[in-house]
This record gives structure tokens, C-alpha cells and sequence, in this order.
């Protein structure tokens, strides 16, 4: 301070024809530091503080303060000096509490606030991936403040502190209170330890912590202590592991050391004694306290090279207020009262560079310097630090090179500091105990994944998206449906178009030999009919390849339906009336003549059609089959598909064409004596097996499968069902037209009937 005064005094582009002066106070106590502050408070001339209710015009014996060195002291005179609007810039002071405008409104500091230290500390762990810590402070404002800024801040980053205590004003190496600290610290497990702590208390702490044995740890410091030789020369503590730390950031003063060396010429070239009766204030009194030499002149060391530049900047920040103050030129400033609360103003504007270094304050009168992060290295018994990055302000950032930190374990690798490992990919972590860093890792269930921005919650997947078990991602669903293109779906249309061409065939012959005996057996042109209900339920299955659409979900189930029922009554009706002919027509003529007048038959079957019709519109109003897309089945597809597939509506018509299976072969059951020509019940029973044996198998099957070729299961029944009739009713009839003529002739099957007419007269 004294050589910054000094040096502005012999300056002539800083406030010239100005001089300087100051009072320098040691307040090594609270009582000394009050007494120093209420002396900076005295009136000019009168020495006596005096309370006005205005002080905007108070004139105090001086216009700034620079220091305390420490936060509790810093903060009795922020409190003191805050009513007079006095500025007061402190050089080592950095609570994070005293940037509190409110409560100390004429507080500026040269050292960055403790709120950028942890910030700094925050990031400084996150770098290595270090969640898992103690954390030690000293009692006091500025180690109870920074571990409370700390633990704030520590937790929303993932850092969980296992263990926290404050050292005691009153710690001494081996008391129980430093032991028991000690003896928890060992027991927490943590491999980093947190120490926001003054260098007095430290101190204390780590020559306990020698005591203990306690190695093999990885010590971060605050700026207080990282770079002191008063905690490098406690005796042991080069075992205690890895040292890394947040410092200010290096600076000398240039012409310091060339100072301080005249002036020891300069005193002891001309010692004198203090006047009887004066009162030694100031060094420039007392000279003959001074009895070191040159040659034994104290050393600055790194940390108080640091302090000494914040003096410097500090006493050249009032200075650059007072020159705007006085409005002064190159060569005058004006004369004129200086009040404190004129300066604060013009304290909070000042700009300037002071060694390359920009000295500027805050709203909160804070500097805008960054921090040095430093590693301890130690060469036997010989300290010395090592800056392996630095640390910026507004907003923090951190640039470390890793190389340069020599660790304490084997091969220098990076300790870890964690309660548990990280998770494998896709495991979410359920938290165990008290701490979020303690926690159990648990697979993602499938259709889930682990979102890496919250490693607790397993998110679900979108609708059109999957995830297996333990997934980090998901994944499209594949489409799937009863494609054209399959195998499976070529077989099935080959198939089906034999059996349409087969049907037309049919058609086409049974038309050009309609009048033969054998088609007018087979019902004439009731056949047609037939056919064309078989074609119909034939063609249904084109619908069930493709993309499911509304017209083919609307018509593919409920045409096969009523195409298959239109058949089966035509059966049922054709083998009733042949029933009817030859086995009723003598014993109830009544009813024969009634049926054959009233075209019975023809009545039958559209009244056994349109109740089928009726309940394909009833499935079709009620129970609509739509497209749909199918979800729950299979996690990795959607399944394309009509709805209402086995609905209500389709098992009213299954059962409805059950029963008229059941009627058909009960009809040509009872004409299983017919003449030989008439006779259907052996072929109608192989299409009716067919049939169920087919349906059976699809009600199976579609029990246990529930995929993209059910559809081709329904198509199979169904060709089965449809072949089953077509083989067994007409194929019989064209084997006899086609390759055997002689038996379609009228005395074929007049023979035919004599022969079952016998019979029945000789039974």
C-alpha cells in the first residue's frame, strides 16, 4: 500500500498536484478491528465521530478504506462504514454475503467473490467425474458461508456430499472434537475432500489429519490456503495424497522488491528514536523497529504476491475515483471537499489498466478477475505448485490440462470419487438411501428407454416406436400385413384363382349340358346359383392381401359369409326336396303337391339368404370392421388390420352357417338310400367335414397367433371350405359329364330309380 501511494504520489499523469497520505492499522482482533474502523470514521480536525441525520455532508479524517485481510473482519466494517457511504475495498475478503448491496452498500473487493470460487470448485469436480465427497469448513463467515454456497450448489449438479463439518474457532491438534472429525471423515469413504477453509484453521485440521494417518486422498483448496506456505510446511503433510486448489491468479508488483531494499538503506542509514510521548501509528515513525537488513529482508511468497497486487489495484482504483472526482487534467485537478459518498460513485465507473490488467467493478462491486487452478508437486521435501489451468468469471469457465497433475496413486491415473459406478447402458438408477449418488441400476422394461439427460426415469417410447429391455433408444416399428408379394400370398392366390377358374369352368359346362339328366339332378339351374355363391366367397379373398382398406374390411369377411350360406342353403334345400320326392310324395301327397306348387325350394333358399344378408348388414352397422393399426400384440410391429376381426357380428353369421351345415347333412343323411344318381350324403359329408376340420384349425390358430398372416389362416379355411363343396357336389357331376357320357342318359337313371324303387317295395 505504502509503495502504491508512493508511486501515484510521484506520478504526474495520476492526480497531480495531488498527494496521498493513509494511516495503516494492524487489526489482528475484532476489538482492534472496531477500534480501526471507528478511528477511519473520525471527524477531520475534531478526532470524535459525530452522528448526524444527514451524513451526505459528513468529512471524515479520511475518504477510503482498503482492507480488512479476512471476511469476519470485513463484514464488521462493511456494517460500520455502510451509513457513511464510505468505500471500503478489501483485497482478501471474499464472502459470497458481502456482494449484499443492501446490507453494505460502500463494500467493493479486489478478490472475486467466493460465489465464483465454488462455482469454480463445482466444475472442477464435475471435470473428473467426482460425485461422491466430503466436505470440511472453517468456523467463521468464510468457511461456513463457502460450504453452504457449496452444498447449494453441489447438489443440482449430481454431487451428493457424504459428510460435512465445520472446524472449530477453538480446534486444537488432538482434541476429541478434531479426532472424532478425523476418525467420520476416514469412516465416509470418499476419495475427494472439500476443505473451505481460512490457512489458520487449516492449518489445525491438516496437522490432524497427519496425526491420523489419513492418505490417499484428493484435497481441493480454496483460495485461502492452496498456495499458503503455512499449511506447505506442516510437518508430514506431503502424504496426505493429491493437492488441488483454486488460487488468485499470479501477479507481481512490478518494483516492489526494489522498494522495499531502499527504503532499508534509507533507515538504517539514518535511525532515530520515537519522540518521548508520540504515538508510533505508522511505520514512518517508528524506524527503529525495523532491524532487518537487505540480506534478511522477509521473501513474498506466491500467495502473499497476490494479496499485495490486490492492495495495489485497490489503492490505484481510489486513486482513478478521486482523479474523475476532482475532474483533473494532465497537469491540475480542482481543490475542493471529497466526500465518501461522491467517491463510492466514481469508484463504481472507474476503467482503467493496471499492468495489462483491465481493474473494473460490478454492480456488486466485484472484480472481473478469474482464478488459477493449481496442483501442489512436491520434490522430497521441497513444495511448489504447479498452475494446470484457470478459472473465468461471469460466467465461470474452466480450462485444466490434465497432464500436467501429478496423482498420487499407481501409474497416475485419475481416482474416482463415486458411491456407484455408473449404469450400463439402459439401466435407469433407483436411488438407496439419503443420497442420489447411491443408487441401484435396474434395466429399462421394453417399449421404454433411458434418456441420457435423466438417468432415473426410463421413457416410454412413441406409439410408432420400440425399445427391447435395457435400451438407450428406440427403435421404428416395422409395418406388417398380408402383402401380395409373400410366398405364403402367391401360393394362396394361385390357389384361389384355380378354384375361381374352376367355378367358371364349372359354369360354362353345367350351361351347355343344363338339359342332361346329370345337371338336372344336380338342381338344374339352382347350380348357377351355386356356382355363383362359391365364385362370390372365392373372390372375398382378394381382399385379404394388401394394405387393409374400408371396402376391402367391409366386404372381405361378410361376402365369404354370405356366399358360403347362399351355398349351403341351396344344399340344404336341394337335398331336402329329393328327400321329399322319392320319400314323401306318396305318403304325404298334400304336402309334395303344396311345396311344388309354391316353388318351395326357390322360397327356401332367399328366405335362408336374406336372413344371412340381414345379419351381414346388422355385423356390418353395428360391429363395422375399419383399417386399423394394431399395437399391443407385438412390441416391434404395428400390425395392419380390420377391426372387429371376431366380433360379435362375424360369430352370429359363423353360427348361422353352422347350423345350416348341420341341417345340410341331416338332409342328405335321410337321403342316404336315394337311387344311386340322387345320392349326396357321402360327398356332402367330406365338404361338411372339410368345413369344420377347417375352422377348427383357424380358431386354433388364431388363439395362438395373432400376426400379420392370420389373414392367410382365414384364407385357407376359407378355400378349403369353398374346394370342400365345389369337390364334393360338383366335381362328381363333371367327372360323370366329362368322361363318362354313357352314364348321362335318361335310362341310366331311369334304371337307376327302378332298381332303388325295388328295394324299397321288398323292404
Amino acid at each position: 500500500m505504502r509503495f502504491s501511494i508512493e508511486e501515484i504520489n510521484n506520478s504526474t499523469a495520476l492526480l497531480p498536484n495531488i498527494s496521498l497520505g493513509y494511516e495503516l492499522f494492524d487489526v489482528c482482533s475484532e476489538s482492534a478491528n472496531v477500534y480501526a474502523t471507528l478511528r477511519v470514521l473520525a471527524q477531520r480536525g475534531t478526532g470524535h465521530l459525530e452522528m448526524q441525520r444527514d451524513l451526505h455532508n459528513y468529512s471524515s479524517k479520511v475518504v477510503a478504506l482498503i482492507g480488512p485481510d479476512n471476511t469476519d473482519h470485513a463484514v464488521t466494517t462493511a456494517s460500520l462504514l455502510g451509513p457513511f457511504l464510505m468505500p471500503m475495498i478489501s483485497y482478501e475478503a471474499s464472502s459470497v454475503a458481502l456482494s449484499t448491496k443492501r446490507q453494505y452498500p460502500s463494500f467493493l473487493r479486489t478478490i472475486p467473490s467466493d460465489k465464483h470460487q465454488v462455482e469454480a470448485m463445482v466444475l472442477l469436480l464435475r471435470s473428473f467425474g467426482w460425485v461422491w465427497i466430503s466436505l470440511i469448513g472453517s468456523y467463521g463467515d468464510y468457511g461456513q458461508l463457502g460450504v453452504q454456497a457449496l452444498e447449494e450448489l453441489a447438489a443440482p449438479q449430481g454431487i451428493c456430499i457424504a459428510f460435512k463439518d465445520i472446524v472449530p474457532f477453538s480446534a486444537q491438534v488432538g482434541d476429541p472434537k478434531m479426532q472424532q472429525m478425523v476418525h467420520r471423515l476416514a469412516q465416509a469413504r470418499t476419495t475427494v475432500i472439500v476443505v473451505f477453509s481460512n490457512r489458520y484453521l487449516a492449518r489445525v485440521f491438516f496437522m490432524s489429519v497427519v496425526l491420523a494417518n489419513l492418505t490417499g486422498k484428493v484435497w481441493i483448496a480454496s483460495e485461502d490456503w492452496a498456495i499458503s506456505t503455512y499449511i506447505t510446511k506442516v510437518p508430514g503433510i506431503q502424504g496426505i495424497g493429491t493437492v488441488l486448489g483454486v488460487a488468485i491468479q499470479r501477479r507481481r508488483v512490478p518494483g516492489l522488491k526494489e522498494f522495499e531494499e531502499s527504503y532499508i538503506r534509507e533507515v538504517k542509514g539514518s535511525p532515530r528514536s520515537c519522540p518521548e510521548g508520540s504515538w508510533c501509528s505508522t511505520n514512518q515513525l517508528c524506524r527503529e523497529c525495523h532491524t532487518f537488513t537487505t540480506q534478511s529482508m522477509p521473501w513474498l511468497g506466491a500467495f502473499s504476491m497476490s494479496a499485495a497486487y490486490n492492495v495495489y489495484q485497490a489503492v490505484y482504483a481510489v486513486a482513478h475515483g478521486l482523479h474523475q472526482l476532482l475532474g483533473c487534467t494532465s497537469e491540475t485537478c480542482s481543490r475542493g471537499p471529497v466526500y465518501p459518498w461522491q467517491l463510492l460513485q466514481q469508484i463504481y465507473k472507474v476503467n482503467f489498466l493496471l499492468q495489462k490488467d483491465t481493474v473494473a467493478f460490478d454492480d456488486n462491486g466485484d472484480p472481473l478477475g478469474g482464478y488459477n487452478i493449481i496442483s501442489w508437486d512436491w520434490n522430497g521435501p521441497e513444495w511448489t505448485f504447479e498452475v494446470i489451468g484457470s478459472a473465468s468469471v461471469s460466467p465461470v469457465q474452466l480450462d485444466i490440462n490434465k497432464t500436467k497433475i501429478q496423482w498420487h496413486g499407481k501409474n497416475n491415473q485419475v481416482p474416482t470419487s463415486v458411491c456407484t459406478t455408473d449404469c450400463l447402458e439402459g439401466h435407469h438408477r433407483v436411488v438407496v438411501g439419503s443420497h442420489h449418488c447411491c443408487f441401484e441400476c435396474i434395466p429399462c422394461e421394453a417399449g421404454t428407454f433411458l434418456n441420457k439427460s435423466d438417468l432415473h426415469i426410463c421413457q416410454p417410447c412413441a406409439k410408432e416406436e420400440w425399445a427391447p429391455e435395457g435400451s438407450t433408444t428406440c427403435f421404428p416399428r416395422t409395418v406388417e400385413f398380408l402383402a401380395w408379394q409373400e410366398p405364403i400370398s402367391l401360393v394362396l392366390l394361385t390357389a384361389n384363382t384355380l378354384l375361381l377358374l374352376l367355378l367358371v369352368g364349372t359354369t360354362g359346362l353345367f350351361a351347355r349340358h343344363l338339359h342332361t339328366p346329370v345337371v338336372r339332378s344336380a338342381g338344374g339351374r339352382l347350380c348357377f346359383l351355386m356356382l355363383g355363391s362359391l365364385a362370390a366367397g372365392s373372390c372375398s379373398f382378394y381382399g385379404f392381401f394388401g394394405e387393409p382398406t374400408v371396402p376391402t374390411c367391409l366386404l372381405r369377411q361378410p361376402l365369404f359369409s354370405l356366399g358360403f350360406a347362399v351355398f349351403l342353403s341351396c344344399l340344404t334345400i336341394r337335398s331336402f326336396q329329393l328327400v321329399i320326392i322319392f320319400k314323401f310324395s306318396t305318403k304325404v301327397p298334400t304336402f309334395y303337391h303344396t311345396w311344388a306348387q309354391n316353388h318351395g325350394a326357390g322360397l327356401s333358399v332367399t328366405a335362408s339368404s336374406t336372413v344371412h344378408l340381414l345379419i351381414c348388414v346388422l355385423w356390418l352397422a353395428v360391429w363395422t370392421p375399419l383399417p386399423t393399426r394394431e399395437y399391443q400384440r407385438f412390441p416391434h410391429l404395428v400390425i395392419l388390420e380390420c377391426t372387429e376381426v371376431n366380433s360379435a357380428g362375424f360369430l352370429l353369421a359363423f353360427t348361422h352357417n353352422i347350423l345350416l351345415s348341420v341341417s345340410t347333412f341331416a338332409c342328405s343323411y335321410l337321403g342316404k338310400e336315394l337311387p344311386e344318381n340322387y345320392n349326396e350324403a357321402k360327398c356332402v359329408t367330406f365338404s361338411l367335414l372339410l368345413n369344420f376340420v377347417s375352422w377348427i384349425a383357424f380358431f386354433t390358430t388364431s388363439i395362438i397367433y395373432q400376426g400379420s398372416y392370420l389373414p392367410a389362416v382365414y384364407v385357407m379355411a376359407g378355400l378349403a371350405t369353398l374346394s370342400g363343396g365345389f369337390s364334393g357336389y360338383f366335381l362328381p357331376k363333371c367327372y360323370v359329364i366329362l368322361c363318362r357320357p354313357d352314364l348321362n342318359n335318361a335310362e341310366h337313371f331311369q334304371a337307376s330309380i327302378l332298381d332303388y324303387t325295388r328295394r324299397s317295395g321288398s323292404t
